[in-house]
């Protein structure tokens, strides 16, 4: 009887050893679907702000000095908007720079835009309803729609 349980045992081992090397198709299939959306979510990323280039023959200036990333894009990097939205191509809402021409730059439109981003709604580019940010200081949605505007300079 020992003899018979360790050749089973055996069995079982070599089974065991032999299936468990590779992956499922599911796995596969569901590893590769989460590849695919951290380079999408990378490629959406939102461009910094236009700055003033220095000309080519200025010398390097140091990191104290350098023109910084716009507070808006960096508090927009730092949100889930651009799980919806992104610089040039629509989304699941519109592009920025289609909301940048849509709007002037002006205190209106920017009171309506920081109303729309905490409030949330929909019907204006559609159907598909952007979620409110109660949450988010008038400061900060006020940062992000000066950013988005800032957009069609």
């Amino acid at each position: 009887m020992t003899t018979k349980h360790f050749f089973a045992a055996l069995a079982l081992g070599c089974i065991l050893a032999s299936c468990g090397t590779e992956k499922s198709e599911y796995d596969r299939y569901y590893e590769q679907d989460y590849r695919d959306s951290v380079a999408t979510a990378k490629a959406n990323e939102p461009a910094p702000a236009p700055a003033v280039k220095a000309p080519a023959t200025a010398a390097r200036k140091p990191a104290a000095e350098q023109p910084k990333q716009h507070p808006g894009a960096m508090l927009i990097a730092g949100s889930d908007c651009t799980a919806c939205h992104s610089n040039n191509q629509k989304l699941v809402g519109p592009a920025y720079m289609d909301v940048a021409n849509k709007y002037e730059d002006n205190d209106k439109n920017r009171n309506y835009l920081v109303g729309k981003v905490k409030e949330g709604g929909a019907g204006v580019w559609g159907q598909v309803p952007m979620p409110a940010h109660p949450n988010l200081s008038n400061a900060d949605a006020g940062k992000m729609v000066d950013y988005i505007l800032s957009l069609n300079d």
